[in-house]
């Protein structure tokens, strides 16, 4: 591409010149994209003591395991141009997939111990983000994310019905876009999510006795996406 320099300098000013110094980004102004992938989710989740009234409190551990494989992504958003050299936009993305499910134990110590078996799963999660980008010539764009996300993640304890657990944080993103031909483009990133903890109190009966439990959990999540968008 000419700059407006050598354009300025020509001793013709050329319509051609014209229109290659004052070309833009394609990627202005609205895209929807479909992508898929590898992510990985970690699950932490720290309990207090089970409280057994008249009895006492009751020191629990607990363990839980990591999760990847297949994620899916639809996202729309739209870009504006600040300068030449720079555009803001912004998006909201939703994966419906859920993941394969983990394993957690959480293990009771009184007179000997006591340890119960479940799992859980992920089962959907949304980002709406801000992305700061950079024009690429004007058939490339890079690209930042900061967002807000959540998910939904089930668990379930021993012979305890499932529970689903709402989860919100931030995420990071970074990634690249490629124009192919017309409007379409491929992409590739990276993102990372951060969901914040969440306090969880359930109460019942063992042996007779009143109980109450309490647990604080939160998780980490990092993703790999490729796919094909199309810019509107």
């Amino acid at each position: 591409m000419k700059s407006i320099y050598q354009c300025l300098g020509a001793s013709t000013i050329t319509i051609a010149c014209l229109t290659s110094a004052n070309a833009q980004s394609k990627f202005d102004g609205f895209f929807g994209q479909l992508g898929v992938g590898y992510e990985n989710v970690s699950p932490t989740v720290t309990p207090s003591p089970l409280a057994v009234y008249g009895l006492g409190n009751y020191a629990t551990t607990s363990t839980v395991s990591s999760q990847s494989g297949f994620v899916g992504t639809a996202t729309v958003g739209f870009y504006a141009p600040v300068s030449p050299d720079f555009l803001l936009g912004v998006g909201a993305e939703y994966s419906p997939f859920k993941l394969s499910s983990g394993t957690q134990s959480w293990t009771v110590y009184g007179n000997g111990s006591a340890t119960a078996n479940g799992t859980w799963q992920l089962q959907n999660s949304y980002n709406i983000y801000v992305s700061p980008a950079t024009p690429v010539g004007t058939d490339g764009l890079l690209y930042g994310k900061v967002g807000y996300t959540g998910a939904q993640i089930q668990a379930s304890l021993g012979s305890n019905s499932p529970s689903t657990t709402n989860y919100t944080g931030y995420s990071l993103g970074a990634g690249y876009k490629q124009i192919i031909s017309g409007g379409l483009y491929g992409f590739g990133e990276f993102n990372y999510f951060k969901y914040g903890n969440q306090t969880t109190t359930t109460t019942g009966n063992i042996a007779g006795y009143s109980a109450a439990a309490s647990w604080t959990s939160s998780a980490n999540a990092y993703n790999l996406i490729f796919g094909i968008g199309y810019k509107f």
